[in-house]
């Protein structure tokens, strides 16, 4: 039998953007993971972005980030075209602001779509975007005393 599109669980959600957050607390995977859960879903792709100890051949000691006022909202709005471009049964995407340690998470974000492939290319676009769109911009200290801004995430 071919496959239909006609089934309601083929359609994107009525309101799949879940949870997005700018927070100065830790960020849980749990959270976001549970955000998408969605009974029409038969995929859900998650990334975690975390704090790597090196970066441009430079040992990294610790890092920061800042955001815009307006980076909540910017987030909400980069969901929203991810749920217009696929077939998005739930989102969610947080990211960390403040000072944080290498392998602490700095953003976790989710997708979930009636197909394993619409969810991994979605969440892809979603993390993509998020760090060329979003105005949040990274301050790295090196272990030689030097430092960097980074711009987007």
């Amino acid at each position: 039998m071919a496959p239909t599109n006609d089934h309601p669980g083929e359609q994107a959600a009525q309101d799949p953007v879940k949870l997005i957050g700018i927070r100065e607390t830790p960020l849980s995977v749990d959270e976001v993971f549970r955000a998408v859960g969605d009974d029409a879903a038969g995929g859900t792709a998650l990334f975690v972005g975390t704090v790597r100890n090196h970066d441009g051949g430079a040992d990294v000691d610790r890092l920061g980030y800042s955001c815009h006022p307006s980076a909540e909202a910017e987030m909400r709005r980069v969901a929203e075209k991810v749920v217009a471009d696929y077939p998005v049964r739930a989102l969610a995407a947080v990211h960390r602001v403040g000072d944080l340690g290498i392998g602490d998470l700095a953003v976790v974000v989710a997708v979930s779509c009636p197909h394993r492939g619409e969810a991994f290319e979605a969440c892809r676009k979603l993390i993509d975007d998020l760090k060329h769109e979003v105005p949040i911009w990274k301050h790295q200290t090196f272990s030689d005393g030097t430092d960097e801004w980074v711009g987007a995430c």
